[in-house]
């Protein structure tokens, strides 16, 4: 599944009351959910490498958007993608990678807008159209990592768009962000070799086998219940919470994720100068499109 997609969202949300505490650990002084709310915010900024990748450039989407309905019109076509589609997709859910971490109900990720086949004898459905938009298969470029790879069009307006808003650097940018995906799930592999990360994961199931639970971690005690069904209201994730709470394991677990994808960093500092220099391009290449494109009618 890593290799299939550039993001990874574990977790979900369940509505039901707290447990009491772990054996004779005394009951914790619980946080409102509003305060929460602001602790899983600050906790879900530490990791660099996360932070990257789910920062999302909204105007640099918008212009790619605006600049390939300009073409495809230039070229005697009608295309309407929807509007902050894409921006949306990289904006979803971050990754929760310990587990459940509130019974708060996260932000529910946008919901994807399904692609509606083009009605047959319609200029979408020719090859013309396809080619106006994605070019020829054989011209696909490929960016590679260690593990992925990424293709996509070499030509047709949707290169185009990626062109002016990245010129040469488009290939550059697509490669940086797989090896950031990359990173980020090699991080989370690698934390679990992390002394102080392994210190409190001892906490945490120490806790759960005194609530009458046994598993190796949060993350695997969520993937185990794999239905919504049996995550509402499942006395174990009430523990998993608890115990977290008590044992300061998120706290802990973000913390030393944070320093293992600063350490990767900073064992390859091309990658951070060249996303910075590369969004700042963008940025830059954006604003002369949306300066000099209205924004297209709907319908």
């Amino acid at each position: 599944m890593r290799k299939n997609a550039l993001v990874l969202v574990l977790g979900a949300a369940i509505g039901a009351a707290a447990l009491s505490g772990c054996g004779a650990t005394p009951e914790p002084d619980h946080r409102t959910a509003a305060a929460t709310r602001i602790d899983l915010k600050e906790l879900h900024r530490r990791p660099p490498v996360t932070e990257f990748l789910f920062t999302p450039n909204t105007r640099s989407h918008e212009a790619q958007r605006r600049f390939a309905v300009a073409c495809m019109a230039k070229r005697g076509f009608r295309y309407a993608p929807v509007a902050g589609a894409e921006a949306a997709e990289s904006g979803d859910q971050l990754p929760q990678p310990f587990g459940l971490e509130s019974t708060t109900p996260s932000p529910a990720a946008a919901e994807p807008v399904p692609d509606t086949p083009p009605k047959p004898g319609s200029p979408e459905s020719t090859e013309a159209y396809g080619l106006a938009l994605f070019g020829h298969q054989d011209k696909r470029v490929t960016a590679k990592g260690i593990r992925m790879s990424v293709s996509r069009p070499g030509e047709g307006c949707l290169a185009e768009a990626e062109t002016r808003v990245l010129g040469d650097g488009r290939m550059r940018w697509l490669q940086v962000r797989i090896m950031l995906f990359e990173a980020q799930e090699q991080a989370r592999d690698d934390v679990e070799k992390d002394p102080a990360f392994q210190a409190v994961t001892a906490r945490w199931r120490a806790c759960m086998d005194r609530s009458g639970f046994a598993g190796p971690g949060p993350a695997q005690l969520l993937a185990s219940l794999r239905t919504a069904d049996a995550r509402t209201g499942s006395p174990a994730l009430n523990a998993d919470l608890r115990c977290k709470d008590e044992t300061g394991y998120l706290d802990a677990a973000y913390t030393r994720l944070a320093a293992v994808q600063q350490g990767w960093l900073d064992r390859n500092p091309s990658i951070a100068e060249d996303w910075r220099t590369l969004t700042a391009r963008q940025e830059r290449a954006s604003r002369e499109v949306l300066g000099a494109t209205a924004a297209p009618r709907s319908g």
